[in-house]
């Protein structure tokens, strides 16, 4: 039978290696690239799986004074469908890093 010291020891390896495999994973979904978009595509908004906004896209068409409320409305859409996919990704990407955990069910890790 382990010492309590030896389990102990084990537990703290064993959150050590959670914790990189935490940071690493945060890394790589700063990198994965997700796209929203409204308006049949009239409006784009490209983000990382973390949520971070790398850029706008908005059709000349949409350039009208009188449609800025529309447009307002329309930017507003295309980053909340960036921000579902970027969610879905992120969620995909931590069931990768805790497949094998013995996790109890329905546990959720912390991510930032």
């Amino acid at each position: 039978m382990k010492s309590l010291e030896e389990m102990i020891a084990a537990a703290q390896n064993a959150a050590q290696t959670i914790q990189t495999q935490m940071e690493q994973a945060q890394t790589v979904l700063d990198t994965i690239e997700v796209e929203g978009a409204s308006g049949g595509g009239l409006v784009k908004i490209r983000a990382t799986a973390k949520g971070r906004i790398l850029g706008v896209s908005i059709d000349d068409s949409l350039m009208v004074a009188s449609e800025k409320q529309m447009l307002e409305d329309l930017i507003a859409a295309a980053i909340n469908d960036c921000r579902t996919k970027a969610d879905a990704k992120s969620n995909e990407e931590m069931a990768k890093l805790t497949q094998g955990l013995p996790l109890p069910a329905g546990f959720k890790m912390p991510f930032s």
